[in-house]
């Protein structure tokens, strides 16, 4: 390669005339040299550098032809385009790392003959192109050409990294073909763009395509130009905009506005600063305020994002209330507040008890399940009372929108918080107790399932970051103490169930009822009414006579309406002028007062009858007696049940019925009598639902006493679920059914062996005077209620 580096610099331009019928070929890798074009080549590869050598021994002209894989380091002939251009090699100099830069000027435009490859070098032979000049004067072409320059002159106009000068660097009345190279070289085009202007074989052909290629070229740089205009003036624009608000604000401190230049906006944002939020909440309200700095006060818009915001800073997110602590002091507040219900008042100071010694206590969710008017509610606001918090009364019943717990998106017109958010907000502070009353009545439809979002409010693993659709961002939950109330727990959605710690509330015995009735409703009722301390009152007699007669109920909801009519009807008399001091209420005077009583005792209490028992019932407001009547009529075998029962009662009867056929030999009964007979079971009070397989064992012995003409035990009563083998099953509501025995004087009750375990939980009050006796199976309980 000697030759190479020591080749001299040409001074003159001048082209030898005499140009050999074969030249060595170099490779161009990536680009088209085109003719009249002086191009630096960068010369590395053996072969290369071989074919430079090459040209320099000879005549210094070289073919060059692009590559048609960029990729290949040692092309072939089928690697190179056929069409190149001849090029005098005019200075070659040397660089570091065994590199040349080759200056070449092109000479025309040749079409390769053959190739040859002598010793790994490559030659070929080749015809010049030369384009003809016939047409040159054609309007057409002319047209091209002139359209080309025009478009090219515009090119260099718009195009940034060329200079102007380029324009005045060729003159129109040139040769045409030379003036389309030049103009060619300046444009950014691809290798295979470049290649097939050099093989149009015409030059109309070639300065169409040369046209085509230089306006898209344009279109593209005017597209990048308005481009980049738009980004240069929006930094211009954000520029002097930061000017701006850097005055505004400046002028702002001037004035005293604050930050967002309404002093109103400003009270907003000092509000939850001050309300201690948390990071998230305090930037959702900078973001919030910053939308409404830029919204007209009289778009809509403004309103809804104001409204946000008067919610955000008005929610407590950090203020607590101190609880009082003090045992002694909460069992004298729930004493005082509510006579009896020593579980639940157990369970509170339990509670109590333990925040002494961790002083936040996770997961606690009571919820008190009891008949209507056994003081739920009224309990769960004497424990916000004692514990010196604030309360708020979520009632849910009949809830069945979910957006109720929710909230809507703030997007809708009139959107506002869940229930849940609003309590918050009215409670004023993070650990109030929400009494969530009737959490077993909510509802579900279309519109959602509220019990599941209940769910997260309840759950103690998800409360600390309850979503608010409305507030859209989390909000702690998990210091408020919840507690809900039901009248049925098997009705609240088991999940929920299994989130809450269950407490009974059993109904009142007479003497709960005389006791509440004069510690508590009759002093209320008066101080409601109007009346003095003295001007009314009720003896026991009195009180004893409107419990048993004009109330039927495991709580004193209605004993207290009751007692209500009596002091309106002695307020009356003060109104009217009736002088006396001291109205006193006697039994007599009762009838007088609230009519003829309601409930009477039933004969059935009092005599022994054939195919008559008394059963136990659960019911939504207690316990109660059901009489259960079973008549035989001569006839086919049909069996026939009434008293508005429903399916699973019916099944009882029909198992009861089965057992006491297959056992007929057992209890000395006639195999024939069944075909013979026809068999009615009656439940009376046929207007009220019942349902429920614990009167199995009651409808067996009734329908056993009837087919064996033996009389039954007035004064017992009994419940259970009865096996095809006559085997007595556990039943629920045990207390419920014990309580409405003892109201009805029921001397003796059998219940289920299985339901042992639950009578150590059963108040020793409801139990007194009661003979309960556990029985396995129906031979068991045979001898405590049929008499032989």
């Amino acid at each position: 390669m000697s030759k190479i580096i020591d080749s001299l610099i040409t001074d003159s331009l001048e082209l030898p005339e005499l140009i050999p019928d074969e030249l060595p070929v170099l490779p161009m890798r990536d680009t088209v040299i085109f003719p009249f074009t002086t191009y630096p080549v960068l010369v590395g590869r053996d072969v290369s550098q071989a074919a430079v050598n090459t040209a320099l021994e000879g005549s210094r002209y070289i073919l060059l032809l692009a590559q048609k894989n960029p990729e290949e380091e040692k092309p072939a002939a089928n690697d190179l385009y056929r069409v190149g251009t001849l090029a005098y090699v005019n200075q070659v100099t040397s660089l570091p790392g065994n590199l040349f830069k080759v200056l070449v000027n092109g000479v025309s435009s040749v079409d390769v003959i053959n190739f040859k490859n002598k010793k790994g070098n490559l030659s070929a032979t080749f015809e010049i192109n030369e384009k003809p000049k016939k047409g040159l004067r054609s309007s057409k072409l002319k047209g091209v050409i002139k359209r080309s320059f025009d478009t090219f002159e515009r090119y260099i106009m718009a195009n940034q990294d060329l200079p102007e000068e380029i324009i005045a660097g060729f003159d129109r009345e040139d040769d045409p073909e030379k003036v389309l190279y030049i103009m060619a070289s300046h444009l950014d085009l691809s290798l295979e763009e470049k290649q097939s202007l050099l093989e149009k074989k015409t030059l109309e052909l070639q300065y169409k395509r040369f046209l085509h290629l230089i306006t898209r070229e344009l279109e593209v740089l005017v597209v990048s130009n308005d481009i980049n205009e738009k980004v240069q003036n929006e930094i211009q624009e954000t520029q002097k905009k930061f000017f701006i608000q850097e005055q505004i604000k400046a002028l702002q401190d001037e004035l005293g506005e604050g930050e967002y230049g309404d002093p109103e906006l400003n009270k907003i944002k000092e509000t939850a600063v001050a309300a201690e939020m948390p990071e998230y909440a305090l930037k959702r309200v900078e973001e919030e305020l910053e939308k409404l700095r830029k919204i007209p006060q009289m778009s809509p818009e403004y309103g809804v994002a104001r409204n946000y915001l008067d919610w955000m800073v008005s929610l407590p997110w950090s203020k607590m209330s101190e609880d009082n602590l003090d045992i002694s002091r909460v069992q004298e507040i729930l004493d005082k507040d509510h006579f009896g219900l020593e579980k639940p008042k157990e369970r509170i100071v339990e509670h109590i008890a333990v925040l002494n010694l961790v002083k936040h206590l996770k997961g606690q969710i009571l919820c008190f399940v009891g008949p209507p008017g056994v003081g739920k509610t009224s309990i769960a606001k004497s424990i916000a009372n004692a514990l010196n918090r604030e309360m708020i009364r979520i009632s849910l019943g009949g809830i069945s929108d979910e957006a109720e717990i929710r909230g809507h998106r703030k997007t809708y017109i009139g959107s506002m918080p869940g229930r849940i958010i609003q309590g918050m907000r009215k409670a004023g502070n993070i650990n109030p107790v929400i009494i969530l009353d009737e959490i077993d009545k909510i509802g579900n439809d279309f519109r959602g399932d509220p019990s599941s979002a209940v769910l997260e409010v309840l759950d103690p693993e998800q409360n600390n970051s309850f979503n608010d659709h409305y507030l859209d961002i989390d909000y702690d939950l998990s210091k408020v103490l919840f507690i809900a109330t039901a009248n049925v727990a098997s009705r609240i959605q088991d999940a929920l169930l299994d989130r809450m710690e269950i407490i009974n509330l059993p109904g009142y015995l007479e003497h709960d009822k005389y006791e509440i009735a004069k510690k508590h409703l009759i002093p209320k009722l008066m101080k409601s009414h109007g009346l003095e301390s003295g001007q009314l009152k009720i003896n026991k007699a009195a009180i004893l006579s409107v419990v048993r007669n004009y109330t039927s109920e495991a709580g004193v909801r209605e004993l207290e309406q009751k007692l209500a009519a009596i002091c309106r009807k002695v307020a009356r008399k003060v109104v009217e002028g009736d002088k006396t001091k001291t109205h006193s209420i006697t039994a007599k005077e009762i009838p007088s007062l609230l009519g003829v009583g309601k409930y009477r005792d039933r004969d059935l209490e009092k005599e022994n009858k054939v195919g008559s028992v008394n059963g136990l019932a659960w019911t939504y407001t207690g316990g109660a007696i059901l009489q259960i009547d079973v008549a035989a009529m001569k006839g086919k075998s049909n069996f026939r049940l009434t008293g508005k029962l429903g399916d699973v009662m019916k099944e009882s009867a029909q198992a009861a019925l089965t057992f006491i056929r297959s056992n007929a030999d057992a209890f000395d009964i006639d195999p024939e009598y069944f075909e013979k007979h026809e068999l009615h079971i009656h439940i009376p009070e046929g207007a009220i639902s019942k349902d429920g397989p614990s009167a199995g064992m009651a409808m067996a012995l009734a329908m056993l006493s009837l087919i064996t003409h033996k009389k039954t035990k007035h004064n017992v009563a009994m419940t259970g679920e009865i096996t095809l083998k006559g085997e007595v099953l556990a039943i629920g509501g045990l207390n419920e059914k014990l309580l409405a025995a003892q109201r009805n004087k029921i001397k003796k009750v059998l219940v289920p062996f299985d339901n042992a375990p639950d009578l150590t939980e059963i108040p020793e009050k409801i139990k007194q005077g009661l003979e309960i006796i556990t029985v396995k199976s129906i031979h068991e309980a045979i001898p405590h209620v049929i008499i032989e």
